[in-house]
């Protein structure tokens, strides 16, 4: 059975009331050509206002992040329950800017990930290396790393998307080539086949982050191994739309 492609717009630490207004409307505006599913992830406090305007859309509202404790005497958090009186039911967890700038660690990460699934999340998980560990030769024991801490415990994939994402491509303008890309995206599942089963391996969706925009999208969607993207910010821009439309061929 073909894999569903995914693409997901991280819209980070950016917008205001009114910039989201007028993108958000864009998008719902305009003509989407194909069954990908598709999330956009604003800030926590402009979830509400995504909710409104995307509301019968096939746009989805999804969390950048959530809390690795649940409800409770946690000041600045957001927990799952807090999130599905939103109908928020899919998260970003450990992202690189993450992991570098809040010091999460694997364990963090991982306990996210197992308290997301308890609450029938989807997991959008994101790895990654960065470009010290890349011309190091070490991009494939990164990724193998980060998959075998991230999915300690885990038994079930159904929920699990997989994003790819070279730091040294986040935000940089600089692309990993589609031969790099499908290359440690085959990697990905070789590793999931070895921590599963075949079955897991082929389904899982594996999609790719980093510098993605409308003129290089064509040329890594078509790679075998790739599912869709994890856009950042060329998902502020209405021409979002294009890089939804290129996962239709």
């Amino acid at each position: 059975m073909a894999r569903q492609p995914f693409v997901g717009g991280n819209f980070k630490c950016n917008g205001t009331k009114d910039s989201l207004r007028s993108l958000l409307k864009s998008f719902k505006n305009s003509q989407i050509t194909t069954n990908t599913q598709i999330y956009v992830f604003p800030t926590f406090i402009h979830i509400p206002l995504a909710c409104e305007i995307l509301e019968n859309s096939e746009i989805k509202i999804g969390s950048q992040d959530i809390s690795s404790t649940g409800n409770g005497a946690y000041t600045g958090e957001i927990s799952c329950d807090i999130l599905k009186d939103y109908n928020i039911h899919c998260t970003l967890i450990g992202h690189s800017e993450r992991r570098q700038y809040y010091c999460e660690t694997d364990l963090v990460v991982n306990t996210k990930v197992l308290h997301a699934l308890e609450h029938h999340f989807t997991v959008v998980l994101c790895i990654g290396e960065s470009l010290q560990e890349r011309e190091s030769g070490k991009t494939n024991d990164i990724i193998k790393h980060q998959l075998k801490f991230a999915l300690k415990k885990v038994s079930d994939l159904s929920n699990i998307i997989i994003a790819y994402e070279p730091i040294w491509a986040i935000g940089t303008g600089v692309v990993a080539t589609p031969e790099q890309a499908q290359e440690t995206h085959k990697f990905i599942r070789k590793c999931l086949l070895n921590m599963y089963n075949h079955n897991i391996s082929s389904n899982t969706r594996i999609i790719y982050g980093g510098s993605v925009n409308p003129e290089n999208c064509n040329e890594l969607i078509n790679c075998a191994d790739i599912d869709g993207f994890l856009v950042g910010g060329a998902s502020l821009k209405p021409s979002f739309v294009e890089i939804i439309n290129c996962t239709s061929h």
